[in-house]
This record gives C-alpha cells, sequence and structure tokens, in this order.
C-alpha cells in the first residue's frame, strides 16, 4: 500500500503540472496582448505629441505670416501720410495704423504663447519617446520570451502526458478509479497533504489518532472533512519516493 500511495502524490503532482502547463498555453496569449496593447499605449501617446508639435509649428508659421503682412501693412499705411491733404483724413490714417499695430501685437502675443507651447510640447514628446523606447525593449523581449515559450510547451506538455500516463499504468485499478472520482468532485485535487494535523485540501484540522497512523503509511486514509486522499507530508523528499 505504501508505494501505492506514493504513486497516487506522484499521479496527483502529474496531474497538477499538466493543469498548470495547460493554464500557462491559455494564459501566455492574452499576455502577449496585454503587453500589444500597453505597447500602443506608449505609440499613441508619442503619435498624439508629434501631432501636437506639427500642428503648433503650422499655427506658428501662419502666425509669422500674418505678423509680416501687418508689419508690411504698417508700412505702407505709414506712405499713406506723405500723400494725405487733410486733418481728417491723417487721424484715419493714424486709427488705421493704431489698429494694425494692435493686431499685431496680438499676434506677438499668441506667438510667444505658441512658442513655449512648442517648447513644452517638444520636451514631453522627448520623454515620451524615452518611454518608448524603453518599453518597446521590455515589450521585445518578453514576447520573444513568450513565443519560446509558446513554441515549445506542446512538446512539454506531451512529455508530461506521457510520464502521467506511465504513474497511472502502476497504479491498482480500484484506487485509480477511486482517485478519477475524486479529482473530478474536487476541482482536480483528489490528494493532499497533511502537516502539523492540518489537511492542506480544505485547511481543516484532523484527528491526532488519524495524524498518527499517517505518519506510516500502511493504508489509505480519507480526509474525514474534505474525502480526499490525504498523506503525512514531513516537508522533506522521500528517498523512497523518488525510486519509484
Amino acid at each position: 500500500m505504501k508505494e501505492q500511495i506514493f504513486l497516487l502524490i506522484k499521479l496527483q503532482n502529474a496531474d497538477s503540472e499538466i493543469e498548470g502547463i495547460k493554464s500557462r498555453k491559455r494564459d501566455l496569449p492574452e499576455q502577449k496582448e496585454a503587453l500589444a496593447d500597453k505597447l500602443k499605449i506608449f505609440e499613441d501617446a508619442v503619435e498624439e505629441g508629434t501631432k501636437r508639435l506639427d500642428d503648433s509649428n503650422k499655427t506658428h508659421r501662419e502666425r509669422e505670416s500674418h505678423l509680416k503682412n501687418g508689419t508690411e501693412n504698417v508700412k505702407k499705411t505709414k506712405s499713406k501720410l506723405l500723400e494725405v491733404k487733410t486733418n481728417k483724413e491723417y487721424e484715419a490714417t493714424l486709427k488705421e495704423i493704431d489698429s494694425i499695430n494692435m493686431k499685431n501685437s496680438q499676434i506677438e502675443d499668441e506667438i510667444i504663447y505658441i512658442l513655449d507651447d512648442i517648447e513644452n510640447t517638444r520636451k514631453n514628446l522627448k520623454i515620451k519617446e524615452s518611454e518608448l523606447a524603453d518599453y518597446r525593449t521590455i515589450y521585445d523581449r518578453k514576447t520573444e520570451k513568450i513565443e519560446t515559450e509558446l513554441n515549445s510547451i506542446d512538446s512539454v506538455l506531451d512529455k508530461m502526458m506521457k510520464k502521467y500516463d506511465k504513474i497511472r499504468e502502476k497504479v491498482n485499478l480500484s484506487l485509480l478509479k477511486k482517485y478519477d472520482i475524486l479529482k473530478e468532485r474536487r476541482n482536480g485535487y483528489a490528494v493532499a497533504p497533511v502537516w502539523k494535523e492540518v489537511c492542506e485540501g480544505c485547511h481543516m484540522n484532523i484527528p491526532p489518532q488519524m495524524y498518527n497512523e499517517l505518519q506510516k503509511p500502511e493504508k489509505l486514509i480519507l480526509c474525514p472533512n474534505c474525502n480526499r486522499i490525504i498523506y503525512w507530508e514531513s516537508r522533506e523528499i522521500s528517498d523512497e519516493q523518488e525510486d519509484i
């Protein structure tokens, strides 16, 4: 019975490992997608910053062009002063010059604001580009690791399944049937270790006498709380188990 109990322990460990591999196989594509989503956030931030910088530069060029036209208009209007013949025409021309100068002044203020915005946008864009470059390095490394694991995971799973089948072949048929039923009823967890009188399957205490019996694995014992097959775990690898 001792050997059969050790085989059931190995079978449970193999089952858990297989489920872990299958879970990993499901999770890896999602992890890769999450990495791509995060990369896109950084790329979008750079794209948005680049667009804002381009728009600001375009606006700056437009304002500079308007200011240049305004300056030329002031010169042209001032030249009219030499041609006016009445005080009324003279005053009207001066008002026109003041109006143009006022608009030019407003444009100059806008240009100053735009230049500040361009400088800040350029600085922020540089930061965003640096963040993108840093994350892209992380992205490339992690996705490469995921791809490598995905490419090998089927062979790892196949190898583990063969090991699992070999263990099953050694287990007594009646015990194997009991194991399969418990595994189905207990979410894949049919065999549980016990340490310090606590079943790690249900985290409930077992009777002291049962705990003493577990320490000499001569018969199959079920947890009185969760009905799993239980065994005493000394927290040390047994040479006897390794030889099976």
